[in-house]
């Protein structure tokens, strides 16, 4: 054959793959299914090298269950909505749309050039009408349910996106794409009762356990962050009891151990009493401009152990329900309306942050738990005490462990009417309002008659339209678009007016996994019989950064949908997986680091194979990957091997044997041992490869168990080819090779797999089926120990005596060595495992 040049290989295989369809799928119940998914892209225009770390990590796991007789779904589609092709269609004077389908069509090709085993016809965009249609039924059936509502609140809002952000996407204070500080805003917008959900999504991830990587289970729960404690009723002081119709302030704590030790009350700047407690006194103005300040501080700010401790009084008094006591009311920087009530019982001589406020502003303490056997002053404390201890100065409960006093202080609450057990949630509703145009349109109208009107199905979809200018500084043009706001209402007749606002991207990639079960539905989102088949995921695979935004919300939503009668399963992804990054030079690769390595540039010099080869053997899938020149060289190199070891070094030997073919049907009887070797090495390989990507997905071990059976046949190739009978033996061995190799290097080895001999397809091949009894070597390695301390190993046979294997252990040199001139007292053999040899 011709000398290996990649591209041509690989091109010819890409176009025989797609005009047979072999890749194609379609549901089958009498065969067991694999849906194995990756996260799918936002249409940047080019893929990068995460991207191929990523696709190629999946399509190894697709191929490899294909051959184990699954009837594998492995799709591909588009996150098509989102700020940055907006930004980049206003830069480059392009509408969004035609940015993003072109960027589509570059990255199809990038993709198709790497060999990926997807089913193309399936793939989805979630910028056409086609899909987010039923999102918008989605949105609607959510109303009628009352999981979606419209709310005026403070909301995060980024100034260079131009738009609202969940709590989900403020990341340490900043914007999740743009790393612009995060304020707040009074906005009236719409929300998803994903806390509706809390307490089952928290559930649920046990059943995730052994699927799911740890670290994103924890991060989970933590960002759920249920909480077990009381709510309890500070009643207003006089004159202010009953102000707007308020009674008290309610507060959520998880130590109502330390009820008799609130010295005074901290309020959030947003809390809606503020406005009441302070008007007309005169710490009005002092405290409406620490408001305006506090109010634009980032919520994770506002919350850090090391934020200082600020307040300001409002001049108004509540009530200690357990000592009767009137306590003043501030408004504190630390107090978040997000969490809780957005209030916060003071008990400084048992919370290091109401400490320091309290030392900061002169405000009494009162200790009310002390330790096993000490005494505790408020006047000398130099931190707050919050370990375990018994309950002081605290009535009825004084003598109490503050662990038990917890329930009994919450029942004597409860029954007084003044508290009562409750649980809390980190957790806050998701915010699907956002101020862009690139995304799908909220299916709602506003009629000042009929109020809020949902728009009928028959209306659907509400189209996006393309034919608006875009603003330059980013503002979405809708609301300026009488075209598309102006609109008769669908119950009187009168005017009305269209929702301008569009719903956030994650909206669209919360569901995307289930329409690819029947991507081409056009009047329901997916088909009842597909959906049930394919369902859910089997592997997912992406990146750790989507833990909390993505993960979650597509968690939630197939429960809403669940719930809405639209599906029948709880959880979209039975098994994750989450790769680690590609780095370069000790950084993640990016354009602003100069250090981006070009997927096209590496394919186009070394070919898709050596590229994917590289990708998996440098690195186990959760850990980072550092980029090496070296490396890929390397790969190269390998590959370069195995192309002369099956055209040249092995031609006229190789005819098409079955992969681990049976030892009688090899003929191997009368051959040198090198044969019953070389089959047991062909065996160990397709053994430890399947194990290694099956149990692990650790592609590194198989590639290297890989990488010594071409060792093995390059050092062996003279003695091989020196006995024409043993040509069955080496074929066998070669075909084995190529089989384990497909998954990662498909187009290479489908192409040495024909050349020989085969009339099939090499993807069409099941997995080797190894011998058990091939990997049972005649020979054992016993570990020889003089005094405990290891000085040798010895092969013996099997089947060797225990006086055999003593005496071959000291036999061996350094044994000998470490027990001249010393008498051999003992030894001990253990068959099979080791000798040990007592001497002095």
């Amino acid at each position: 054959m011709s000398r290996y040049v990649p591209e041509d290989v690989e091109t010819k295989w890409q176009r025989i793959w797609e005009e047979g369809g072999h890749f194609h799928v379609e549901a089958d119940p009498s065969r067991p299914k694999y849906y194995v998914l990756e996260m799918f892209p936002y249409p940047s225009g080019r893929i990068h090298m995460g991207h191929v770390r990523n696709y190629s990590i999946g399509d190894v796991v697709a191929r490899f269950k294909r051959m184990e007789g699954h009837n594998v779904l492995h799709p591909m589609g588009w996150d098509a909505f989102g700020m940055p092709a907006e930004n980049a269609a206003i830069k480059n004077k392009l509408h969004p749309a035609a940015w993003t389908i072109s960027n589509i069509d570059s990255m199809r090709v990038q993709l198709q050039r790497l060999g990926y085993s997807y089913d193309w016809r399936r793939e989805i965009a979630t910028c056409h009408p086609g899909y987010y249609v039923h999102e918008q039924r989605f949105f609607l059936k959510f109303l009628e349910k009352g999981l979606v509502y419209r709310k005026h609140s403070p909301q995060n809002w980024c100034e260079t996106c131009g738009t609202v952000l969940a709590n989900e996407q403020v990341i340490d204070g900043c914007c999740w794409r743009c790393d612009q500080l995060v304020v707040q805003k009074d906005l009236e917008q719409w929300f998803l009762r994903i806390t509706d959900y809390a307490e089952e999504l928290l559930a649920d991830l046990d059943k995730l356990v052994g699927g799911w990587p740890e670290r994103v289970l924890t991060m989970q729960r933590n960002w759920i962050g249920k909480s077990v404690g009381a709510e309890i009723t500070f009643p207003l002081a006089a004159p202010l009891g009953g102000t707007d119709g308020a009674d008290g302030i309610t507060v959520f704590t998880t130590r109502p151990d330390t009820l008799f030790g609130a010295t005074f009350m901290s309020l959030a700047a947003e809390h809606p009493l503020v406005a009441s407690l302070i008007a007309g006194k005169p710490q009005e103005a002092a405290v409406t401009a620490f408001v305006d300040k506090v109010r634009n501080l980032d919520r994770i700010v506002r919350s850090a152990d090391d934020l200082e401790k600020e307040g300001v009084f409002t001049g108004a008094y509540c009530v200690n329900p357990a000592t009767g006591r009137e306590i003043p009311i501030y408004v504190a920087n630390f107090v978040l309306m997000g969490y809780g009530t957005g209030a916060v019982m003071a008990v400084p001589a048992h919370d290091q942050r109401d400490f320091e406020f309290a030392r900061k502003y002169d405000l009494p303490m009162q200790v009310v738990i002390q330790p096993e056997g000490a005494t505790l002053n408020a006047a000398s404390l130099e931190a707050a005490y919050v370990d375990p201890g018994v309950l002081v100065a605290s009535g009825e409960f004084s003598g109490m462990q503050n662990e038990a006093a917890k329930s009994a202080i919450i029942d004597w609450l409860d029954g007084s009417g003044r508290g009562k057990k409750s649980i809390n949630y980190r957790l806050r509703d998701w915010n699907i309002s956002r101020q862009r145009y690139w995304g799908a349109p909220i299916p709602v109208i506003y009629c000042e008659k009929c109020g809020i009107v949902p728009v009928p199905d028959v209306d659907l979809p509400v189209e996006l339209p393309r034919d608006l200018a875009l603003m330059p500084d980013g503002r979405s043009p809708l609301p300026h678009a009488p075209s598309f706001t102006d609109v008769a209402c669908p119950l009187c007749g009168g005017k009305a007016r269209r929702e301008t606002d569009t719903l956030d991207t994650f909206f669209e990639s919360s569901w995307y996994f289930a329409r690819y079960a029947s991507a081409r539905e056009q009047d329901r989102p997916f088909d009842p019989a597909e959906l049930a088949y394919w369902l859910p995921v089997d592997q997912y695979i992406g990146g750790i950064e989507h833990a909390i935004l993505h993960l979650l919300y597509s968690r939630f939503f197939v429960k809403a949908l669940r719930d809405c009668g639209l599906i029948a399963f709880d959880e979209p992804f039975a098994n994750l997986l989450t790769q680690g990054m590609v780095i370069k030079d000790g950084s993640k690769m990016s354009k602003s680091k100069g250090n981006v390595v070009d997927p096209d540039l590496m394919i186009g010099k070394y070919g898709a194979d050596t590229v994917r080869v590289f990708i998996l053997f440098a690195a186990p899938p959760e850990k980072d990957l550092e980029w090496s020149d070296t490396g890929i060289e390397g790969a190269s190199r390998f590959l370069s091997r195995l192309w002369r070891l099956a055209t040249e070094e092995l031609a006229g030997l190789l005819t098409p044997v079955a992969p681990c073919a049976t030892a009688e049907s090899l003929g191997l009887d009368g051959l040198p041992p090198l044969f019953a070797e070389l089959r047991r090495r062909e065996h160990a390989t397709a053994a430890k490869a399947g194990a290694d990507i099956r149990e692990r997905f650790q592609f590194n071990t198989a590639i290297a168990a890989a990488m010594e059976l071409v060792n093995f046949l390059y050092a062996n190739v003279e003695a091989l080819r020196a006995e024409p009978k043993g040509a069955k033996a080496v074929s066998s061995a070669v075909g084995t090779l190529l089989a384990v190799l497909s998954p990662i290097a498909p187009h290479i080895c489908e192409e040495l797999w024909q050349s020989l001999g085969h009339k099939t397809l090499l993807i069409e091949q099941p997995w080797p089926a190894h011998d058990p009894s091939a990997l049972v070597t005649d020979t054992v390695d016993i570990v020889v120990q003089v005094c405990g301390k290891l000085r040798g190993k010895i092969s013996v046979a099997r089947d060797a005596s225990n006086a055999d294997v003593e005496r071959a252990a000291l036999a061996e040199v350094n044994v000998v060595k470490h027990i001249e001139g010393k008498t051999i007292r003992k030894v001990i053999v253990v068959p099979g495992k080791l000798v040990n040899v007592v001497a002095n």
